[in-house]
């Protein structure tokens, strides 16, 4: 491979479970900057059997838009030979054939056992199921749900070093007796992953060691008080390309291409995720949305989790979504009459013809409105699993004890968080970009003043393994091309009435002019302030609201414009609709039209 500051052209792709994406990224005298994207079917399945068929096809696309010649036959040309021929560096994420499938088991459900689903999380991995000694379960019924599972590999922890070993031997003798099988390939032992006491390492490989492929790492939770999650999720990272990988369709070729192992698509996203945090020193919450899982990420206090909601999507999990959230919570976002009916039949519809995209302004307004409860559903979820560790007593200051500090309560806090990045379909191809503005803030509910951002056309799994090898490249990539910053949001937190003054707000502006607003609560409004520019925010809340220095106390705030511009929302938090349909018919329309969020004749056509 070429020395990472000799890398002028490189092209990156990532395997989807329905479409491989390829990216070409060239040194330019500004730095480094996307040239085309190019995309083609995903092939790991009949008739091809292949992934190397896709890539090689998003290769194609790539060479056709570009005039760039990266394929001799079917190879790569390495390194790049002149400004129309070759590439010096090619690396890949992938989560086709249904990603990385694990089964975590842990001794204590809400400790040890939620330790190992959080290493399994961070690594990319879809946790199948957790099995705990204290889950209620029978043995009888652990062994066969081991056995029906057949995941790509299991995690075993439990225990702090020293001491007992009595229950996570017992999980041990359960996997043993399950003689589970792994998902592809029936010539090769499942890998097995031991993070547990170190103390019964000589019984687990006594157990397991003829059974399946066991490999030992270092306790996730060595003592009650520390997550160790670094060595198990690496071990995880690893055996996803030497064991799962080499036996899909494909694989063993594509992995002789690239110049970099191949990464779990999730995990990569994940990683571009802390690294923007790491370098800004932010807190950062991200999330990808897909047809049939929802991933949200996040690095509060410099902790990453990430989760996966495997039932929450756009397309195949549609009616998920419907089920999980209630015909009641989607009903509230969509700003005109409609009868339950015939909203559960176009979300079944949806689901009968999970490719289909809206084809009219209320086919895209209903999307947009299940869009929201599917974010709102993941990041409740997310916000259980993204906490303190369970099971210690703390050494607590007086101020803390006052104000209840217990763990086991969320990292997730919303008025420290400096931005939220939307991805996936939904968010990053809505047809104008306020649409992902508002659904961002009516999911999340940001607190204080957050960055609204997209990934402007899903590049942040390419970015994060190309961050391995380059990162300089990486995040030049990221910040000029793939992030489209929507613009600050201002948003106290706060009840009042209708039409009460929530805030006076003073913007000065670089060349030194001001706006300035009085905002009454219930309002949306939005501010023009263009991609790049900077102000300064003077916030002076009224004296049931917080804006992140206390109620009613000023605040002043450096914000960022963008496409959207500044979105100051004085709805209140919680955020709170009127359940009547004509007063939430009303409210969500003033919103609507106050935003320019739809095509406005086309949207007054529609209340008629």
């Amino acid at each position: 491979m070429a020395d990472a500051k000799d890398l002028e052209r490189i092209i990156a792709t990532d395997c989807g479970s329905t479409t491989t994406k390829a990216i070409l990224i060239e040194k330019k005298p500004e730095g480094y900057r996307l040239i085309t994207r190019g995309e083609a079917p995903t092939t790991v399945e009949a008739p091809y059997e292949d992934v190397t068929k896709g890539v090689l096809n998003s290769f194609r696309e790539v060479e056709e838009l570009t005039n760039v010649k990266i394929l001799d036959g079917e190879l790569i040309i390495k390194p790049k030979r002149d400004e129309h021929m070759g590439v010096d560096i090619y690396v890949s994420t992938s989560s086709a054939g249904g990603g990385l499938q694990m089964l975590v088991c842990g001794v204590v459900k809400t400790m040890t056992a939620e330790s190992a689903a959080r290493a399994a999380l961070g690594a990319g991995a879809i946790v199948m199921e957790v099995i705990a000694s204290n889950d209620g379960r029978m043995p009888h019924e652990r062994v066969e749900l081991i056995r029906r599972l057949r995941p790509d590999m299991i995690l075993l922890a439990g225990g702090v070093d020293g001491g007992t070993i009595k229950h996570v031997v017992e999980l041990a003798e359960l996997i043993r007796a399950a003689d589970p099988k792994p998902r592809f390939g029936t010539g090769y032992k499942l890998p097995v992953i031991y993070a547990g006491n170190k103390d019964a390492r000589e019984e687990i490989e006594r157990i397991l060691g003829d059974k399946v492929a066991l490999f030992i790492v270092d306790n996730i939770r060595p003592v009650l008080e520390r997550e160790n999650l670094g060595p198990a999720r690496h071990k995880i990272h690893n055996l996803f390309m030497e064991h799962v990988m080499q036996h899909a369709p494909g694989y063993r070729k594509l992995m002789t291409w690239t110049d970099h192992p191949i990464m779990p698509t999730p995990g990569a996203v994940g990683l571009l995720v802390e690294k923007v945090a790491k370098n800004e020193n932010i807190d950062v919450l991200g999330v990808d949305i897909g047809g049939a899982t929802t991933d949200v990420f996040s690095v509060f206090s410099g902790i990453f989790n990430r989760t996966v909601s495997a039932n929450l999507g756009m397309s195949y999990s549609v009616s998920n979504v419907l089920v999980s959230a209630g015909v009641e919570n989607i009903l509230r976002w969509v700003p005109f009459t409609i009868d339950e009916y015939d909203l559960k039949n176009r979300i079944r519809n949806k689901m009968i013809r999970p490719t289909t995209i809206p084809q009219t302004l209320e086919e895209l307004i209903i999307e947009q409105a299940i869009a929201r409860e599917a974010l709102r559903l993941a990041f409740e979820h997310h916000k259980t699993m993204a906490v303190g560790l369970k099971g210690v007593q703390q050494e607590r200051t007086i101020s803390e004890a006052f104000a209840q500090t217990l763990s086991g309560t969320t990292l997730v806090d919303m008025m420290s968080l400096a931005i939220i990045i939307g991805s996936g379909g939904t968010l990053s191809h809505a047809p104008r970009r306020v649409q992902s503005a508002l659904m961002i803030l009516d999911a999340f509910q940001p607190e204080g003043v957050t960055m609204l951002a997209v990934d402007s056309i899903f590049m942040m799994p390419h970015l994060g393994v190309l961050s391995e090898v380059h990162e300089s490249a990486a995040t030049e990539v990221f910040d000029r091309d793939c992030l489209i910053r929507l613009g600050s949001s201002i948003s106290p937190v706060g009840l009042d009435k209708d039409g009460k003054k929530c805030i006076d707000l003073t913007l000065i502006k670089e060349d030194g002019s001001k706006i300035e607003k009085e905002i009454n609560f219930g309002e949306l409004l939005r501010i023009p302030l263009s991609v790049g520019e900077k102000a300064k925010a003077i916030i002076e809340p009224s004296k049931n609201f917080d804006v992140g220095a206390g109620k009613g106390k000023k605040l002043e705030a450096d914000v960022e414009g963008g496409v959207v511009g500044i979105v100051v929302d004085c709805r209140g938090r919680p955020l709170t609709i009127p359940t009547d349909p004509k007063e939430r018919v009303e409210k969500l329309s003033s919103w609507i039209r106050s935003l320019d969020v739809y095509p406005i004749e086309l949207y007054e056509k529609l209340l008629k």
